[in-house]
């Protein structure tokens, strides 16, 4: 192994250690709305993806970059599913008191 992968390895587990440490100390009725509202700004995600892949030189790196560009669309595209999602819950429904104006 090279020493820049050892590098790159130690940056992704202590990254991974930070989010987890982040997360958990945010109380579960934030938890949704601060993670919605994450995930679609997290679009640069994608550019890193992109970035990625034109660095690659090897197969095992256009898999890696196929795989980041396709958990970062997810990643957005989850996003913005679950802010839709929150703010369809603080619309009237149809044939309600509040929709008339009662």
């Amino acid at each position: 192994m090279s020493v820049e992968l050892l590098n790159d390895l130690a940056l992704f587990t202590l990254a991974l250690l930070v989010g987890f440490e982040v997360i958990s100390k945010i109380p579960a009725t934030l938890h949704t709305p601060m993670m919605s509202g994450a995930n679609s700004i997290h679009g640069v995600i994608v550019v890193g993806a992109v970035i990625i892949a034109g660095l690659a030189d090897s197969p095992w790196a256009y898999v890696l970059a196929f795989f980041a560009a396709a958990f970062a669309a997810m990643n957005v595209v989850g996003g913005y599913v679950v802010t839709d999602r929150m703010l369809g819950m603080f619309k009237a429904r149809p044939g309600s008191d509040k929709e008339d104006g009662k």
